[in-house]
């Protein structure tokens, strides 16, 4: 369980860092809508309007590693088994 508990934070770590970098790397705040640029074709006129889009920022990295630190902290409250065999009395 010890052990479990620190791959599962080390594997959490890794997806959220590849995620992140695989969705651009964003180093503001997380973002679920996005400005695009858009040219009304009448007038010529340039506009923005709002894409819907999850674009994972920092916060989201924060999120991920303080979940990796929490499961390693509870990894702390297991005992390690001992292989020792304890003597008997003859």
């Amino acid at each position: 369980m010890k052990t479990g508990l620190r791959v599962i934070a080390v594997v959490v770590v890794l997806a959220a860092v590849a995620y992140w970098a695989a969705a651009g790397a964003n180093r503001g705040w997380t973002k679920t809508l996005i400005p695009v640029k858009v040219r009304d074709d009448i007038t010529g006129i340039d506009g923005v309007t709002y894409q819907k889009k999850f674009v994972p920022g920092v916060d989201f990295l924060a999120i991920a590693v303080g979940t990796a630190i929490v499961a390693t902290g509870v990894s702390f409250l297991f005992r390690t088994k001992s292989n020792l065999k304890h003597p008997t009395k003859e």
